[in-house]
C-alpha cells in the first residue's frame, strides 16, 4: 500500500521539523511538503494532492482558521488535523476550527524537557488520528473479546427500548464536538432525563465545549463537578483528565470524579462511565457510543445490555472514524445504528415510551 501523504503547516521552523520526523518514521505514512501560513498551504494543496493536512492555528499571513474555511470550501473531504495550545485562546479557536469542519486537532507539547520527550509526545497523540483519518490503518474495529452470556442472551434485535431511562449516558472522541453540536442542542428541554458526556478531550477544552453547547441548547450543559446532583434537563460533560461517575446516595444521583489510571488509553474513559451509570441507577440506562477512533465504551456498553439497559450507535456513514460504534455494532450490542438526527428522534422516543409505561404501571 502507498504511503499516505501530509501536508504539514505551521510557521514555527522548529514544529515543521518536529513533526515532519514524527511522520517520517511511521511506516504507512510521508510528508510531501510543508508551509509556514495558510496561503503556501492552499497553493501547496493545489500542487501536492495530500491526504491529509496538519494546520497551525496561530500563523501569520492567513491563519489555521482561515486557511481551514478555505479548504473546506475547495478541498471540503481533505481530513485536517489542528495544531493547538492547551491555553484558553488555544482552545477556544480550535473549538471554532471543530466546528468549522477541521476533522481532529493535536496539543503542541509544553516547552519543558527535550526533544525526545515532545517527538514521542507528538507521535503519541498524532500518529493514530493521522493513520486513522486516511485510512492508512484499516480502521474496522479490532475483533472484541468473548462477551459475557448475559449479553449474548439478549441479541439487539430483541430489545423493546420501551423500558423506563433514569439516565442516557454518551461515549464520543473523534469528531465528537461536532456530532455533540449537532446532538444535544435539538433535544427538547422537557426531555426530563439527565444526561453524561465523555468526550475525549483535554482540560481547558471540555469546560469551553460544555459553555458553547450550553449557550446553544434548551437543556443545561455544564463540565461536571464532584458531588453535583443530577436530575433532569441537565446535560454533564466529563472534565478533562478526569473520569466522571455516576453515583446514587440518599438524596439521588450524583457525579463522582476521580484521577484512576486511564482505561482504553483514556481519561475521561466512557467505560468508567457507563459501569458506574449501571451500578446507579439499576441497569434502567440509554447509553450512546458516538464517532471516535479504539473501543472504549465496548465494554460498559456490554455492562448495560447485561443489566437490560439499552445502547444506540452512530452509523459508519456520520461517523469520522467508525472504531468506538463499530466495535460496540460488530459486537451485537446496539439496537440501531443511526445518524446524528436519527439518534436525537431515538433517544425522544425511548424517554417518552419509557415514562409513558412508567407512568402506566404506577396507575394500575
Amino acid at each position: 500500500m502507498a504511503r499516505k501523504r501530509v501536508l504539514v503547516v505551521d510557521d514555527s521552523v522548529v514544529v515543521r521539523k518536529l513533526v515532519t520526523e514524527v511522520i517520517a518514521a511511521d511506516d504507512g505514512l510521508e510528508v510531501c511538503g510543508t508551509a509556514p501560513n495558510g496561503r503556501i498551504a492552499l497553493a501547496k494543496v493545489d500542487q501536492l494532492a495530500p491526504d491529509l493536512v496538519t494546520l497551525d492555528v496561530e500563523m501569520p499571513d492567513m491563519n489555521g482558521l482561515e486557511a481551514l474555511s478555505a479548504l473546506r470550501e475547495s478541498h471540503p473531504e481533505l481530513p485536517v488535523v489542528m495544531f493547538s495550545t492547551l491555553t484558553d485562546r488555544g482552545a477556544r479557536v480550535t473549538l471554532d476550527a471543530l466546528m468549522r469542519g477541521a476533522n481532529d486537532y493535536v496539543t503542541k507539547p509544553a516547552n519543558v524537557g527535550g526533544v525526545s520527550q515532545a517527538i514521542a509526545a507528538v507521535k503519541a497523540e498524532l500518529i493514530p488520528k493521522v493513520r486513522a483519518l486516511t485510512g492508512a490503518d484499516d480502521v474496522r474495529p479490532a475483533p472484541p473479546t468473548r462477551l459475557s452470556p448475559a449479553a449474548r442472551a439478549r441479541p439487539a434485535a430483541s430489545r423493546s427500548g420501551s423500558g423506563r431511562i433514569d439516565l442516557i449516558v454518551v461515549g464520543v472522541s473523534t469528531g465528537g464536538p461536532n456530532v455533540l453540536a449537532e446532538f444535544v442542542p435539538h433535544l427538547p428541554g422537557d426531555l426530563g432525563v439527565p444526561m453524561v458526556i465523555v468526550q475525549h478531550m483535554p482540560p481547558v477544552f471540555t469546560q469551553l465545549l460544555a459553555q458553547r453547547l450550553d449557550a446553544r441548547s434548551p437543556l443545561t450543559v455544564a463540565e461536571g463537578s464532584d458531588g453535583a446532583p443530577v436530575q433532569g434537563g441537565q446535560v454533564w460533560i466529563a472534565p478533562g483528565d478526569r473520569h466522571l461517575l455516576v453515583r446514587r446516595d440518599a438524596g439521588g444521583l450524583r457525579l463522582g470524579i476521580n484521577i484512576g489510571p486511564p482505561e482504553n488509553s483514556c481519561r475521561p474513559s466512557a467505560d468508567v462511565l457507563f459501569r458506574s451509570a449501571v451500578e446507579a441507577c439499576d441497569g434502567r440506562v440509554l447509553g450512546l457510543v458516538l464517532t471516535g477512533m479504539g473501543q472504549d465504551g465496548l465494554r460498559g456498553s456490554e455492562r448495560i445490555v447485561e443489566a437490560g439497559g439499552s445502547v444506540l450507535a452512530q452509523d459508519k456513514a456520520s461517523s469520522v472514524v467508525w472504531g468506538m460504534p463499530g466495535a460496540v455494532t460488530q459486537a451485537g450490542l446496539a439496537e440501531e445504528q443511526l445518524p446524528v438526527t436519527g439518534l436525537v428522534d431515538s433517544v425522544v422516543r425511548r424517554v417518552r415510551a419509557g415514562a409513558g409505561r412508567a407512568a402506566a404501571e404506577a396507575a394500575r
